[in-house]
């Protein structure tokens, strides 16, 4: 049914197929990590731009893949932090990090660093200034749920 209107999934191009799949996994990933730290309200905030992005590419907005771009590149930093932590070279974040928190850092990583090229790959059918600015939108959306989820109402729930 999706097909016939032109959302959703089954007839994009396949580098948007990619930021998509990339988009649900990184999703779920940190989801999941909301779970196993006993924060899901924080990351449910945290998550909020990714749903977000994941909306405008299945509704084909044309620079959807671009909305998607800052949003990997976000979650891409944020998990070297924490490796850069794990390894003991930089102490840019701190805490305890489960065994299961590790892993979800690898598929969070892995999943940010397949979209990020997916994301440059996608076709450019909308002009420079709109990939732009959805660019610049979603590094702004990013940053901000990550400011609020931080918050003492949110960042222990």
């Amino acid at each position: 049914m999706w097909t016939e209107t032109g959302v959703g999934i089954h007839s994009m191009h396949p580098s948007s197929k990619i930021v998509a799949w990339a988009l649900v996994s990184t999703t779920l990933s940190l989801l999941l990590v909301g779970l196993v730290s006993h924060t899901p309200i924080r990351h449910l905030i945290q998550v909020s731009p990714a749903v977000v992005a994941l909306s405008t590419l299945l509704l084909r907005a044309p620079w959807a893949a671009f909305a998607a771009l800052p949003v990997f590149l976000f979650w891409l930093l944020i998990m070297v932090a924490i490796w850069l932590f794990l390894l003991g070279i930089a102490n840019i974040v701190n805490g305890t990090f489960s065994a299961a928190e590790i892993g979800l850092t690898i598929a969070i990583g892995a999943s940010c660093a397949w979209g990020m090229v997916a994301s440059v790959r996608a076709p450019k059918s909308a002009g420079l200034m709109p990939r732009v600015f959805a660019i610049a939108v979603f590094a702004a959306l990013q940053a901000g749920a990550m400011w609020l989820s931080l918050r003492p109402g949110f960042a222990t729930q």
